[in-house]
């Protein structure tokens, strides 16, 4: 371990940053004096002490991170950062067992949103908002981040935002230096969240649930402070208000941030995903209130369209959260949600899948094929606005494609060898692989992920971690090859 020094020196930073994030639910527990500070003060502690220890320990080295620091960083902090995480939750709930406790704090970084607790009306105000407050942090990236805060340590941060955002553009950056990149992700991002916070509050939740679910819905998690979800509120303005910020979320935080510094609206003109997202979104809507009006589903046209458009919106971009227990509809709907949480959120978001860039060049490419049957001849590169898409990047998105799909067979059948139904472990995988939360049948909207095994969790804690880092970025730390240096 000797060569990955300056990650793991950097690592060590990440963690005692991770536990200073802890006093801010600590400020909320002493400020409502909810019982639950005794448990912060222990989480942070530790948490703190161990990132020193690690940061002194491995201090000394100055050089810039390398393609191999980059990935064994990005990996280590995804699943080190969990068994912090999960202190607080351990501490104030002692008799949640540690898989319980990785597995809920595993989902919350990777806003993923699938839980094993329930009760959580019960809770304090403060744990739920350390719940959603991992959403918050993990949903931009916490390496993203510390990208800004690792320059002054003499420690670049390219190799950490690359293996950190694998997407299609993903070399593409927006200013000169990737602290000035993550810099402006991240304020663009908070403006977001105070303008989703404050919009629920004006939309009737009081201000802690605002809060509370405003990390949610930026960070596409899917926690809440009910266990009923959203739709505890039975509130219109709060679910409109709801999809409105989950929506922005699934967009491009590129887009955003540009158009936040010109002061013009014509980056999002000039963003080719969006036309495919929104046009998706409404298809979806439009297809899904006239299917369950035919089978009678709901009686009500005005519900039906309510219900429909907010859960898609919710499940496409792996949000999660829910108004009521759709599993009532017929399986079709329910599957076709579920598939479109696969690749309706664009590159750059917080939200999970292979990304709508991923699926516009495989379409494209599709057609391209069908072409060239026809015409061996033609010369017909695929384009994403004006810009051809290199072989290269084709090349990658068909093996990123391919092992995605891999992915969720393989697991799967792990899943199902052990006993577990078969279209609750297909729909667990797909929830936890594409970040969305909620699945169907067993871990459907209408229960959770508490009855799982053991063994069940763990594998599904790894696939919500492989479905964050977009597959590639932990496999190649995987490979024999990776460690042979």
């Amino acid at each position: 371990m000797r060569a990955y020094r300056p990650a793991l020196n950097a690592l060590g930073l990440i963690i005692m940053i991770f536990g200073l994030l802890m006093g801010f639910p600590l400020g909320v527990s002493l400020w409502l004096d909810d019982g639950a500070a005794l448990a912060y003060d222990k989480a942070i502690l530790v948490t703190v002490a161990a990132g020193l220890a690690l940061w002194l320990a491995t201090r000394g080295v100055r050089r810039d991170l390398r393609v191999h620091d980059g990935f064994f960083l990005v990996v280590a902090t995804w699943v080190i950062l969990p068994l912090f995480g999960a202190l607080p939750l351990m501490g104030y709930m002692p008799a949640l067992g540690f898989t319980d406790a990785y597995f809920e704090a595993v989902s919350g970084l990777t806003a993923t949103g699938a839980t094993v607790l329930s009760g959580v009306d019960d809770l304090p105000i403060s744990i739920n908002v350390w719940r959603t407050q991992m959403h918050w942090i993990g949903g931009m990236g916490i390496i993203v981040l510390v990208v800004a805060i690792l320059p002054l340590l003499g420690i670049g941060g390219r190799q950490v935002y690359k293996a950190e955002v694998p997407t299609p553009m993903k070399d593409s950056s927006l200013t000169p230096r990737i602290t000035e990149t993550a810099k402006g992700l991240w304020l663009t991002y908070m403006l977001l969240t105070v303008a989703c916070g404050f919009s629920l509050w004006g939309a009737g939740m009081d201000g802690w649930d605002a809060l509370i679910h405003a990390f949610s819905i930026t960070g596409l998690g899917g926690f809440s402070s009910k266990d009923a979800s959203l739709g505890h509120f039975a509130n219109l303005n709060v679910e409109l208000v709801a999809m409105l910020f989950a929506l922005l979320a699934g967009l491009n935080y590129a887009t955003h941030y540009l158009a936040l510094v010109r002061g013009s609206l014509r980056p999002y003109s000039r963003d080719p995903e969006i036309p495919f997202y929104f046009g998706a979104l409404a298809f979806s809507i439009a297809m899904l209130t006239i299917y369950l009006l035919y089978w009678q589903s709901h009686d009500d046209p005005l519900h039906t369209l309510r219900s429909v458009a907010f859960h898609v919106v919710s499940i496409s971009t792996s949000l999660g959260l829910v108004i009521e227990d759709y599993s009532a509809w017929p399986m079709f709907a329910q599957v076709w949600m579920l598939f479109l949480g696969s690749f309706i959120a664009c590159s750059g978001s917080t939200g999970g899948g292979i990304k709508m860039m991923r699926a516009i060049i495989l379409y494209k490419q599709v057609l391209r094929e069908i072409v060239r049957s026809l015409h061996p001849n033609a010369v017909q590169p695929v384009r994403i606005g004006k810009q051809s898409v290199p072989d290269n990047i084709l090349h990658a998105i068909l093996g990123f494609s391919f092992t995605y799909m891999v992915s969720i067979a393989c697991l799967t059948l792990i899943l199902s060898a052990t006993g577990l139904e078969l279209l609750t472990a297909f729909s667990a995988v797909i929830a936890c692989l594409n970040n969305t939360g909620p699945g169907l049948e067993a871990v459907g909207p209408g229960g959770n992920y508490q009855a799982l095994s053991m063994f069940h969790k763990w594998v599904l804690a790894f696939t919500m971690i492989l479905g964050r880092l977009e597959i590639f970025t932990v496999l190649v730390v995987l490979t024999p090859a990776f460690w042979r240096r």
